[in-house]
């Protein structure tokens, strides 16, 4: 493997194990057997657990965020059908993986914003990022005419990661997508009706 095909390879790794046991279950050891790379070599691509963390992130934080942006500016649906359709495909994932895992992000929020002020730092500036596609979209629907005129687009966009990333908290909890069912039904029939 070329370097860079290596060091992907160790941060695709990573997140899958990061995603399924939290951070601080993750070992480098572990991640490096399962991605066949000697042990010495993981130094030789980060500098410490730390740095390998906040690359895990940032690989998935620029995919979720690619993936929110192709969707939620898609002018071919009205805002707020893509809106639903971004919480429906996520419903979608997360019941396919037995209502584990989770969003890596808000794993590592619960895990190491209390630990670590980088993580906290880089963690706080994905979810403002995430907040900030949801409130254009809702700006849209707005402008459109779909959503109520004096709606407060930042703090809706707020109101609707919270929430979201509560109902997957308690759908792992629970073992069941329910919470997040219930949050899409009342989020579509009452809060932005």
């Amino acid at each position: 493997m070329e370097k860079k095909d290596t060091r992907s390879e160790i941060i695709r790794i990573g997140t899958e194990l990061i995603a399924r046991q939290g951070y601080n279950a993750t070992g480098i050891e572990m991640v490096l057997k399962e991605a066949g790379v000697p042990k010495g070599s993981f130094y030789h691509y980060f500098k410490s657990k730390e740095e390998f963390g906040l690359a895990v992130m940032d690989v998935f934080a620029d995919y979720y965020s690619q993936r929110m942006t192709a969707l939620l500016q898609d002018s071919g649906m009205p805002p707020l059908t893509r809106l639903r359709t971004l919480l429906e495909g996520s419903l979608e994932r997360f019941s396919r993986n037995q209502c584990s895992k989770g969003c890596l992000i808000g794993n590592l929020g619960q895990e190491m914003a209390d630990q670590n002020e980088r993580f906290r730092a880089r963690l706080d500036e994905i979810f403002a990022d995430w907040r900030c596609l949801l409130a254009a979209c809702l700006q849209e629907a707005k402008q459109s005419g779909s959503l109520r005129a004096d709606c407060e687009c930042e703090i809706m966009a707020s109101f609707i990661l919270s929430g979201w990333e509560g109902a997957i908290l308690r759908a792992k909890v629970m073992k069941s997508p329910q919470p997040l069912q219930d949050f899409i039904q009342i989020l579509f029939s009452q809060t932005l009706s």
